[in-house]
């Protein structure tokens, strides 16, 4: 079989605090929102924005570190991998899904005194890595997020 490529690179900003939880093995999950925008000029030729909010899950020591570090307004660079899982709704019997970059890497945007990203300045944070173990597909099932 021929190799394919699942990877994801955004820089945005974080929209609100990440939440942090714990698996029932005790292995730290954060989830948060990254908006991402572009401009583009309609057929009137009119300047449009166009925001998009992405889910991001980090596992291990890199939610650790999202939950001290990151917050509301932070710009960020993440690079990751799409996953998209599945469950039947209890109420409706509906099949869901959601997709998810789940983190890689991340790299903390803006001076270090200006975590919000309002800064004119970009002076790359910590840069950090965490690759998530397979087992801890399973774990997330029981999180209530």
């Amino acid at each position: 079989m021929p190799k394919s490529v699942n990877k994801v690179i955004l820089v945005g900003n974080v929209g609100k605090d990440p939440e942090v939880k714990y698996s029932p093995s005790g292995t730290p999950i954060a989830k948060f929102s990254l908006a991402t925008n572009e401009r583009f000029k309609d057929r009137s030729g009119e300047w449009q924005e166009r925001v998009e909010w992405h889910a991001i899950v980090a596992w291990q020591r890199l939610a650790e570190i999202v939950g001290e570090f990151v917050v509301t307004g932070s710009k960020v660079y993440i690079e990751g991998k799409l996953q998209t899982s599945s469950w039947e709704d209890r109420q409706s019997g509906q099949t869901r899904y959601r997709t998810e970059i789940v983190a890689r890497d991340l790299v903390l945007l803006g001076s270090r005194g200006n975590r919000t990203g309002d800064s004119q300045e970009s002076h790359p944070g910590p840069a950090v890595s965490d690759e998530p173990q397979a087992e801890n597909a399973e774990d997330l099932q029981d999180i209530p997020f």
